[in-house]
């Protein structure tokens, strides 16, 4: 069966179709963020997107021979995306490592004071899931958030974006008031 009938078949919301679909490009969507340096859970996450993505632009994708490719190019710009990410964390943890402890401490204190006020502002969901991935100090894994919250795993990365677009508007809204 080529790819074009299975897209077919999985707009008309063959549930098998999907699952073979899914089965099919999986390990190719998950290899490319691993072949960048990025870990298993990283992966996971790069991988959950493109298939949400997929699932998005399910009645825009053409050719379905092609859908490989589509899928590697989404994969590929995902994990582009997470890379930057992770390089400008990593570049703000370098800097805060640099600069005075004590007045560190006494901004960090006041930034995260401001960062939890924004937290608790949100909706419940929202909130429960930003504060265990986030604020929570035993920082438990994602199966144990997924777990604690009743949600699947796989929901969590998307859900995280959503509730962290949330946040940057709340904490917008606060700055505006300080």
């Amino acid at each position: 069966m080529g790819g074009g009938s299975l897209l077919d078949r999985c707009r008309a919301g063959d549930q098998a179709a999907w699952e073979r679909l899914l089965a099919r490009y999986e390990r190719l969507v998950f290899s490319i963020p691993l072949n960048y340096g990025l870990d298993r859970e990283q992966a996971a996450d790069v991988m959950q997107s493109t298939f949400t993505e997929l699932l998005a632009n399910l009645g825009t994708v053409r050719d379905g021979d092609r859908l490989g490719a589509w899928l590697a190019t989404v994969a590929r710009r995902l994990t582009w995306r997470t890379i930057e990410r992770r390089s400008r964390d990593q570049q703000v943890a370098e800097l805060a490592d640099r600069l005075d402890p004590i007045g560190d401490f006494i901004d960090a204190w006041n930034q995260r004071n401001w960062v939890v006020e924004a937290v608790l502002a949100l909706d419940g969901p929202c909130r429960d899931l930003l504060e265990a991935m986030y604020l929570d100090p035993a920082r438990p894994s994602y199966d144990e958030i997924a777990e604690r919250l009743g949600r699947s795993r796989g929901g969590l990365g998307p859900a995280r974006g959503r509730c962290l677009d949330k946040l940057r508007e709340q904490l917008r809204r606060l700055d505006e008031h300080a």
